[in-house]
């Protein structure tokens, strides 16, 4: 191998030697309390809640609004059936 491919194998070796010590996993020895354990499912509940929510905002209340002004609307009539019959 020349001198200058030894450099470059070297530098690749090091470099794929410190991505895999980068990529293995160490415990983090921590401890979570049942406080903050509910705070994460809380706002885990508030997040969920906050997305259904705006779906029923932004999509069933505007659909609800068009079927309620559509079914109120009165049938249209007729001219003659709103005139007075003639008396005679």
């Amino acid at each position: 191998m020349r001198p200058e491919n030894l450099k470059a194998h070297r530098a690749m070796l090091t470099l794929a030697a410190l991505a895999l010590l980068a990529l293995t996993p160490e415990s983090a020895l921590a401890y979570a309390g049942p406080g903050s354990g509910l705070t994460v499912i809380g706002a885990a509940v508030a997040f969920i809640g906050a997305i259904l929510l705006a779906i029923v905002g932004f999509i069933w209340y505007p659909i609800k609004r068009l079927l309620r002004r559509r079914s109120a609307r009165p049938a249209k009539t007729s001219a003659v059936a709103d005139t007075p019959a003639p008396l005679t």
